[in-house]
């Protein structure tokens, strides 16, 4: 599913109009975004929760030259499930 098919679904399922689904996505999503700019965590009870975690510095290899490279530490976003999302 695509933005533009989220955005339908959710005026649909929630009757509203497509432009006010489209002002509340983009709403969620700026918020999330400044939210994990943060490092906090977004828990969505009944959907999952977001967090950012350190991925830890580590050597890896070009699979082209096979040369080793390191791969600098960073952060990255994690989304799990809720447990019953998936049932």
């Amino acid at each position: 599913m695509n933005k533009a098919e989220l955005i339908d679904a959710m005026a649909e399922k929630a009757g509203m109009t497509k432009v006010d689904a489209r002002k509340a996505l983009d709403a969620f999503m700026e918020v999330t975004k400044g939210a994990i700019k943060k490092d906090d965590k977004i828990a969505l009870v009944g959907f999952g929760s977001f967090t950012v975690t350190k991925r830890a510095a580590r050597k890896g290899h070009n699979p082209k030259t096979g040369k080793s490279i390191n791969i600098p530490a960073k952060k990255v976003v994690r989304f799990k499930p809720a447990s019953n999302i998936m049932k």
